[in-house]
């Protein structure tokens, strides 16, 4: 087994990560339209039943991304990172594009909302072999003391995703009627993800490779053993950071569905958020370098913790524009400063031999464990207790857990590995 560092042109590293963009921009785009897919595939007398049909399909694509995550994972620890990166790719641009292009319930019944799920499942099962490799190949091609900085282009484009998402959105929102949102609009919006699918395959079919793994009895054997704490640390870690951004996409949803506030002024919120996260993200991911992992992690964690509640209350409570993208700014910042860098630590924790299939198969426990049932899991909260705190309760359980796994993990960042030893 080898491992070499590679010079990766700005284009190149723009094909790596134009993965997690179109990954996080279908699942928000799903998220956002959430109440308008529905109403299309899972129509009901009753609006709630509708939105969690929707949701319930939402979280199925959750269901299959631990299987991506071993299967393509461990395809990038054995055949390479970039045969990994292409067969994700082009999983993800199939379903976007079927989902996109499925006629509603009212034209072929229940094989409507039975097509959705299929492509839900193959979009989970992609996005799922997609993180490891991805990080991976970052890590792999950023000099050591950059690997803060490098792999923050994973975290960054998640956040431009978000961020573009909330302005198709805004846009389909103040262009087109609440009835042409539901029939054509929420389709416009994941074509124009799907859009980018063509190019994406034709950089990552350019890209060099990072990792050559040794061939036949010489394929280096990794125990899982003296990683088991990495592991069980990861889990909580990347749990906490899953449920945090999923609650706060799930912001639009809730804002309309909840604080029965205007679409377009939902989606204003995600525009914030994406606006929050494309200008912290690469910040965080740089600082990290040179003040460790940990600290980067902690920090504006803490301060995050205490303030989930009081911005759910003054978003609940007063339920203006202000209110609202005031509270998402807030919570947005300290989530993009906190949360860039724990995918980063996670790989440098894990020997290049088991780093693609290990990144990706904890990720995908995770998300399908708990990202994927957060927004149905609120949304029933919601409604069970009529308690619009909902949402920040169940956040604010998860970052303790998170806080507390952040005190017990040890610094990876070679800068400061390398100032505690000297």
């Amino acid at each position: 087994m080898s491992e070499a560092r590679v010079s990766v042109p700005p284009r190149q590293i723009a094909a790596v990560v134009a993965g997690s963009a179109l990954e996080f921009y279908d699942f928000l785009t799903y998220g956002y339209f959430a109440v308008y897919i529905g109403r299309a595939f899972f129509p009901s007398a009753n609006p709630s039943a509708s939105l969690l049909g929707s949701l319930g399909a939402f979280g199925a694509g959750f269901v299959t991304r631990p299987i991506g995550g071993w299967v393509i994972g461990r395809m990038g620890d054995r055949m390479g990172r970039k045969p990994a990166l292409i067969l994700s790719f082009a999983l993800m641009g199939v379903a976007i594009a079927g989902v996109a292009l499925t006629p509603p319930y009212a034209m072929i019944g229940v094989a409507a909302p039975a097509l959705v799920i299929l492509f839900r499942l193959l979009q989970g099962f992609a996005i799922g072999g997609e993180v490891g490799p991805t990080t991976a190949f970052l890590l792999e091609a950023a000099p050591p003391e950059k690997r803060g900085f490098y792999t923050s282009f994973q975290w960054w484009t998640q956040k431009l995703s978000i961020l573009v998402a909330g302005l198709v959105g805004f846009g389909l929102a103040n262009t087109l009627t609440d009835r042409q949102l539901q029939t054509i609009g929420w389709r416009i919006a994941f074509l124009v993800g799907a859009l980018i699918v063509p190019f994406g395959l034709m950089l990552r079919r350019s890209l060099p490779e990072t990792f050559h793994a040794a061939r036949g009895a010489q394929r280096e054997y990794v125990p899982l053993r003296p990683y088991f704490g990495v592991i069980a640390l990861g889990l909580m870690i990347i749990a906490n950071v899953l449920i945090g951004s999923y609650v706060t996409d799930y912001m639009t949803t809730y804002a309309i569905a909840t604080l029965h506030m205007r679409a377009s002024v939902a989606f204003a919120a995600t525009v914030v958020s994406g606006l929050c996260g494309v200008a912290l993200s690469l910040v965080s991911g740089a600082l990290s370098d040179r003040i460790g992992r940990k600290l980067m992690m902690l920090i504006p964690g803490a301060i995050l913790l205490a303030l989930i509640l009081p911005s759910f209350f003054v978003i609940s409570h007063y339920r203006t524009a202000a209110a609202l993208l005031g509270a998402t700014a807030l919570l947005a910042s300290l989530g993009a400063l906190s949360m860039t860098p724990n995918t980063i630590w996670l790989a440098e924790s894990l020997p290049p031999a088991i780093r693609s299939a290990g990144v990706a198969t904890i990720y995908a426990i995770s998300a399908s464990a708990f990202g994927g049932t957060t927004q149905y899991i609120v949304t029933w909260l919601i409604k069970a207790t009529g308690n619009p705190l909902a949402p920040a309760w169940y956040w604010t359980g998860a970052a303790v857990i998170g806080i507390i796994a952040l005190c017990l993990i040890r610094e990876t960042a070679p800068r400061k590995i390398a100032q505690s030893s000297s």
